[in-house]
């Protein structure tokens, strides 16, 4: 019984695989692209129009411009020197990558066809066009495009230039990206117009139109050189691309150095100005303060008369002899100069009452 049971249980797998090979296979789905949705296709300068979008990347920050002399099928052909960049928006895709804001209706500064420029800023870097028209505006046709644009990049890139003493105090670093070309279609290219930009971080590569001089023919390669720019006082990692007809053809890294000149300077202005503010506070000081006259010599102060010892009656020899010592010498040399008043003698033996003692006198010591 139980090689029919396997059995069975192999019939039920073949069945069931017979079953999946028959099965159309459903059509891949492809996942929906960034698009953008207009609430209006015409306005004037000075109203609003909303601009909502869908299948972004979620967190990603867009750029809302209005820009001219662009197409949906071409994209802004003069780049964002063709938009009404100071009237431009922000907007963060939300969760569900969708997003929603009004934007002020400008002019540009170049002539219509005219576009609701769409652009990401951080992370996701997909660009959408929506054609839109500016009422008023000048309209202009788009200029001729040179040759069928089939550019590619044959040689590697490199950045040509150094920096120089004022880009260590915070000049605009600039280079040269250098890359070769060659011509790819059937019809020659004139005079091409690339887009150069620098990106910084996560922020996208904000772009610049620079024209080649010269005629590629087919089949042939030309070497390139495009100057490129930063900002004052840039430092850190930077990226170079590079694009034509909307693709992009080159991306090289540059790292720029710290403008140490500058920090430079701020030490020695923290170091400069407080000691020249201590100067000029004791240039004040000195004037401000006043002058102090020399000290005058006071009247001496009067001197205390010397006043005579006092003295007190002794009694007994030993005082007699002491005073029989002193006698007029004593008492002159007591009297001072200032004293005018005569002294008065005290009572005193006289030499010749005061005892004496015997001249010769047996010593009684050991007779009876």
């Amino acid at each position: 019984m139980r090689w029919i049971r396997t059995a069975d249980a192999l019939v039920a797998v073949f069945v069931a695989v017979l079953a999946l090979g028959l099965l159309p296979a459903a059509p891949a789905v492809a996942a929906p692209g960034p698009a953008v949705e207009l609430s209006r296709a015409e306005g004037g300068k000075g109203g609003e129009v909303t601009v909502s979008g869908s299948g972004w990347k979620p967190g990603a920050l867009l750029m809302l411009l209005v820009c001219g002399q662009a197409a949906p099928d071409k994209g802004v052909i003069g780049g964002t020197n063709s938009c009404a960049n100071t009237e431009g928006r922000a907007a963060t895709v939300d969760a569900r990558g969708g997003f929603s804001a009004k934007l002020p209706i400008a002019e540009p500064p170049k002539p219509c066809p005219c576009v609701v420029h769409v652009a990401g800023v951080t992370g996701q870097q997909d660009a959408v066009d929506r054609e839109f028209t500016v009422a008023g505006h000048p309209v202009a046709p788009l200029p001729e495009a040179s040759g069928d644009g089939r550019l590619a990049v044959l040689a590697a890139v490199r950045l040509d230039g150094s920096s120089g003493l004022l880009t260590w105090f915070g000049a605009p670093p600039s280079r040269e990206v250098v890359f070769t070309v060659g011509n790819l279609g059937s019809a020659p290219v004139k005079d091409p117009v690339f887009q150069v930009g620098s990106s910084h971080g996560v922020f996208a590569p904000q772009y610049e139109e620079r024209q080649w001089r010269g005629t590629i023919a087919p089949g042939k390669k030309a070497l390139v050189r495009l100057p490129v720019e930063l900002t004052a006082g840039a430092h850190g990692d930077y990226q170079v691309s590079v694009r034509y007809a909307g693709k992009v053809l080159v991306e090289q890294p540059w790292g720029v150095g710290r403008p140490w000149g500058v920090t430079l300077f701020w030490l020695l202005l923290a170091v400069v100005v407080p000691a020249a503010l201590f100067r000029i506070g004791m240039a004040v000081v000195d004037r401000v303060r006043p002058a102090t006259s020399p000290a005058r010599p006071g009247p001496r102060p009067r001197s205390r008369p010397r006043s005579r010892p006092r003295t007190e009656p002794r009694t007994g020899p030993l005082a007699r002899l002491r005073t029989r010592a002193s006698g007029p010498a004593r008492d002159s040399a007591l009297q001072g100069p200032e004293d005018d008043e005569p002294t008065a003698v005290l009572p005193w033996f006289s030499p010749d009452s005061a005892p004496s003692a015997p001249e010769s006198s047996p010593t009684t010591k050991g007779h009876a």
